[in-house]
């Protein structure tokens, strides 16, 4: 499954990401190259915890579009 992640520039200059549809999965890194790689274990480990608690795995829902603003 691919899921939608957000990356976001820190105040620091750290890059955090999320994602959407897998509430409370997040990371962090100091580049957004860094960030991706980070959050794609967290996918994996957030993951595997749903399932050894017994839990669904949500579906990816979200998806992500640039819209101008003017």
């Amino acid at each position: 499954m691919d899921y939608t992640v957000v990356v976001e520039n820190a105040d620091d200059g750290s890059y955090g990401v999320y994602v959407p549809d897998l509430p409370g999965c997040v990371s962090s890194g100091d580049t957004p190259g860094q960030a991706l790689d980070s959050i794609r274990e967290a996918i994996r480990e957030h993951i595997q915890l749903l399932k050894e608690h017994g839990e669904s795995i949500p579906k990816p829902r979200s998806f992500a579009a640039i819209v101008p603003a003017a």
